[in-house]
């Protein structure tokens, strides 16, 4: 099973890019978009039909031109939820799990502490009740994918300049522990278990010419339980891929 990670940063404005023609070529079982900005309803037929071959669970916010997540699916037969059950994230449209043969899937957009840190509290709250979330899910014995934009880099390979982001949202001590606490809380970061050394991004700011530079974070990932990582074939990082801040992530994984 493949699947395919991206946050698009506005669906509408990405597939006016053809970021569809690279999800078309990659032929994933499932593709997991996040920060679509907008509800299924303000989408056109020629764009809805970009999705004709997949069922789609679709969890927009409620703020229009916000947030939002959206899972596509080929042939799912098991069963999704939206949220959390948690009014202050699910409004926000910031999670869709679904159900699949041997995991649970989780499509994540991880809240943004912001340059003031106006909403730093939020989001370590959130990393906390999705992890308790998950805890629950590990306790009864199932196995989790959590894949999206966890908005925070783990650690210095993960972003090019480290020392001058020590003190900026997306990097700070307690931001970056709870990634820690995830890995203590039996989940496995794919891409830097299969490649410990390597660097790459998948988030370049569009100013100071920074993708072309290669001033990047690596914000987006794939977490998963410890006992998956054995069917764990494959993890990339597609930096080539344009169409949106973030480029897209891609898992392979056979059970």
């Amino acid at each position: 099973m493949k699947i395919v990670s991206w946050n698009v940063n506005g669906l509408r404005a990405a597939i006016s890019k053809r970021i569809w023609d690279w999800i078309t070529f990659q032929n994933a079982e499932i593709v997991c978009l996040q920060e679509i900005k907008v509800k299924p309803e303000q989408l056109d037929n020629e764009q809805l039909n970009l999705f004709s071959e997949f069922t789609v669970v679709w969890a927009p916010a409620e703020r229009s031109g916000y947030s939002g997540v959206a899972t596509a699916m080929r042939n799912h037969r098991l069963d999704s939820k939206i949220g959390l059950g948690i009014s202050r994230y699910d409004s926000e449209g910031r999670i869709i799990q679904s159900k699949h043969p041997g995991f649970y899937l989780f499509n994540v957009y991880f809240p943004n502490g912001q340059r003031d840190l106006g909403r730093l509290t939020y989001k370590l709250d959130f990393y906390a009740d999705f992890l308790e979330h998950c805890d629950q899910l590990h306790a009864k014995g199932e196995s989790i994918v959590i894949c999206g934009d966890f908005n925070t880099a783990h650690n210095e390979i993960d972003l090019k300049n480290p020392k001058q982001n020590e003190k900026t949202s997306g990097f700070l001590p307690e931001e970056r522990a709870w990634i820690d606490r995830y890995l203590e809380h039996g989940f496995v970061d794919v891409y830097r278990y299969l490649h410990p050394d390597e660097v790459k991004y998948t988030w370049w700011t569009y100013r100071f010419g920074a993708r072309q530079r290669n001033i990047g974070w690596r914000l987006d990932y794939f977490l998963v339980s410890e006992k998956l990582i054995s069917a764990v074939s494959e993890v990339n990082i597609h930096q080539d891929v344009l169409g949106s801040d973030h480029c897209p992530i891609s898992l392979k994984i056979d059970l």
